[in-house]
């Protein structure tokens, strides 16, 4: 982490257009980062927003970035040598569990966070991917782990959401008498995240989350994140079901930039404005 908390300037190398909402960024440079931690991008005279990495290796990161905002859109619209500020990686990620017991579940730019994960869990974990149409499905091809797809319209997979697919993996193993999950891992929209939990600890499977804020510091000291009493950049932005239970606002409400408290709904909306 950088001590003072000054960005550190680096410039755009590569950038991959995957469709109409999403956009990855590369940048060659070093980063000391554990899946589902997150980073403060800074465009010079735009703003500064948090992005988990969706591609990591030891020289390179990559962010994947959808298109829905004034920033966004500035950041998908940077070219090759264009200068950006990062500060981080800040945060909490994933417990990674090595047990070929796991499930992975994407809704939409979800599968970004996620990404990194999956490289990183048993290769026969199960593996399922929602979105709104085929073409909104996220690395399609990225990955040599058969994949469940679930989509609102049905142009791929099953019509219907994640939680369906999961359910159906649940309870085929409970009537094989196949062991269960050990541990869910889940981000997309809150509504899906939510869903999952609610899912497992019915089940007793243990699962987290990754969950999304509006964020001003990214460390913890401004208090625009909150969730309940606990800081997401901070205390997350992953979260366990022991944590989740606890956390009446989970799916229920968000804080605006002003520090006001709404229905989740409307912060959605706000955040895609």
């Amino acid at each position: 982490m950088i001590a003072d908390q000054r960005p550190m300037m680096i410039r755009l190398v590569e950038k991959t257009v995957h469709n109409a909402a999403y956009t990855t960024l590369f940048f060659d440079f070093a980063i000391d980062y554990h899946p589902g931690q997150f980073i403060m991008l800074w465009i010079p005279g735009i703003d500064e927003k948090p992005y988990s990495l969706s591609y990591h290796s030891p020289t390179r990161f990559g962010i994947t970035i959808e298109a829905k905002g004034i920033f966004s859109r500035r950041a998908v619209a940077m070219a090759p040598g264009d200068p950006v500020g990062i500060r981080g990686p800040f945060g909490n990620g994933f417990n990674i569990v090595s047990s070929p017991h796991v499930a992975v579940v994407a809704g939409g730019c979800g599968m970004a966070p996620l990404a990194p994960l999956v490289t990183r869990l048993h290769p026969d974990l199960c593996f399922i991917h929602g979105a709104r149409t085929k073409q909104f499905i996220l690395f399609p091809d990225r990955f040599d782990i058969p994949r469940h797809i679930a989509t609102d319209d049905g142009s791929l997979g099953h019509k219907g959401l994640v939680t369906d697919l999961l359910a159906a993996e649940i309870q085929r193993r409970a009537n094989r008498a196949q062991p269960q999950f050990d541990r869910v891992y889940a981000c997309g929209p809150e509504m899906m995240m939510h869903a999952v939990f609610t899912l497992c600890d019915t089940h007793g499977i243990p699962c987290q989350v990754s969950l999304e804020r509006y964020m001003r510091c990214g460390f913890g000291v401004c208090g625009a994140c909150v969730c309940s009493d606990q800081v997401v950049c901070k205390d997350g932005p992953v979260f366990d079901s022991n944590q989740l239970k606890k956390m009446p606002d989970f799916n229920r409400t968000a804080l605006l930039k002003s520090g006001h408290a709404v229905p989740l709904s409307e912060y959605v909306t706000w955040r895609c404005q």
